[in-house]
């Protein structure tokens, strides 16, 4: 099963799906490791990490995508990602599709957002008419390659024009064919109850350190009829404090004695990053390389010739000189690459 199909399973699943927030290729394997079954990775985090900036709408498409291709190359579980407001008009929108899908990513967000993007939860945002931000899901759906990719729209109006007209919005996104629509800034039960009992459509929760407190516990979501929730700066915002804390103590101290126990053992770290599993493979290629080499150099010796690329071992067919030709319609074709 595909990381997309696998993620829309998990969505209908009816349990809670809890996502926690990752910002690179480790924390994504430390999340994988620690038994989640998918994860976020945000603007917030991405920002953080790449810029070491906030999240105001600073950074591009091309960035993103690179970005999000190496979280997701890093697990084996389903990445959704934060796609701002698909970073300009419907063009633009459906360059960002092409651009996540070939990354690997599980499934996208697209914000009714105008330009530039910021956090949910900071001060200064607007949005969009309607209207123009479902010809962006109009786009991002005709720029999909994978029917599994899961298309999220995203609507910021709860906070701008109020809850009614987040939800009429998000009829709107769905009625275009996108397949989850959420709604940003709904948080207390009151108004999670409007939104799972009026939008048809799974509802997936936000639950940031952005937002502040109180936080309604995973139980109490569960029991409200929530699909999923994200916890989209939960890493990024851990690893912050950790480093931070560590290099205080070091420079306070003029020596490492001081923080042994909050570094990971390296035997720890190197079974996170798989060590050995890279090792045994680098060992494989070189011996099948070096197996090769003497069975080439063997035949040679012995005056029998070298049949060391028939078969399964290259392109040249039984008692051909040369390679058999490749057919013009074939997929190895030059130019042949879907787009």
């Amino acid at each position: 099963m595909t990381v997309r199909r696998q993620f829309r399973e998990l969505i209908a699943a009816p349990e809670l799906l809890v996502l926690p927030g990752v910002y690179d290729g480790l924390s994504a394997r430390i999340a994988e490791a620690s038994g989640f079954r998918a994860l976020v990775a945000g603007g917030n985090a991405a920002v953080g990490s790449m810029l070491g900036g906030p999240d105001i709408g600073q950074s591009n498409m091309r960035d993103y995508a690179e970005h999000y291709a190496r979280i997701a190359a890093a697990v084996k579980i389903p990445v959704t990602v934060d796609a701002d407001t698909g970073f300009g008009d419907v063009l633009n929108v459906r360059q960002t599709v092409r651009a996540l899908e070939r990354a690997g990513v599980a499934g996208l967000m697209i914000s009714d957002q105008d330009f530039p993007n910021r956090c949910g939860y900071l001060p200064g945002k607007s949005v969009i008419d309607a209207a123009p931000m479902v010809a962006k899901i109009k786009a991002a759906l005709d720029a999909r390659q994978d029917a599994n990719l899961v298309i999220i729209a995203r609507t910021d109006a709860a906070d701008v024009n109020g809850l009614d007209d987040a939800i009429e919005r998000c009829h709107l996104f769905l009625e275009a064919g996108a397949d989850l629509a959420r709604p940003q800034g709904v948080d207390t039960p009151e108004a999670i109850t409007r939104v799972v009992g009026e939008v048809p459509c799974p509802f997936i929760g936000i639950m940031s350190q952005a937002a502040g407190s109180p936080r309604l516990s995973f139980d109490r979501l569960n029991e409200l009829g929530v699909a999923g929730v994200t916890l989209p700066t939960l890493a990024i915002f851990a690893a912050a404090q950790a480093v931070s804390r560590v290099m205080r103590q070091v420079r306070l101290d003029n020596g490492l004695d001081g923080v042994e126990d909050a570094l990971m053992p390296l035997s720890e770290y190197y079974e996170l990053v798989g060590l050995e599993r890279e090792l045994a493979a680098e060992q494989k290629y070189h011996d099948a390389g070096f197996e090769l080499v003497e069975a080439f150099r063997s035949s040679r010796t012995a005056g029998t010739g070298s049949n060391l690329r028939d078969g399964s071992h290259g392109l040249r067919s039984e008692g051909s000189a040369t390679p058999a030709p490749v057919a013009p319609d074939s997929k190895t074709a030059t130019g042949a690459a879907s787009t």
